[in-house]
């Protein structure tokens, strides 16, 4: 190979393992927000009686086919 494609294969290289590093660290970031807000509605009054709703909805979404199961 010449040397400068082997240079630019460097550099595509170096900005990619940026991208990944970025991406690593934006996950991060959604995994501590999102665990954050979820611990701040745990403490709100109405909580138990709201994730009651959900599960039941998303049952009764179930039955009716809107979700698929996975069945991985």
């Amino acid at each position: 190979m010449k040397e400068q494609s082997l240079i630019e294969m460097k550099n595509k290289i170096e900005s990619l393992t940026r991208v990944i590093k970025y991406l690593m660290e934006e996950v991060e970031y959604l995994r501590t927000v999102s665990f954050g807000t979820l611990e701040t509605m745990k403490h709100m009054s109405d909580y138990d009686n709201a994730l009651g709703k959900v599960k039941q909805k998303v049952n009764k979404d179930k039955k009716d086919g809107a979700i698929e199961s996975d069945t991985k």
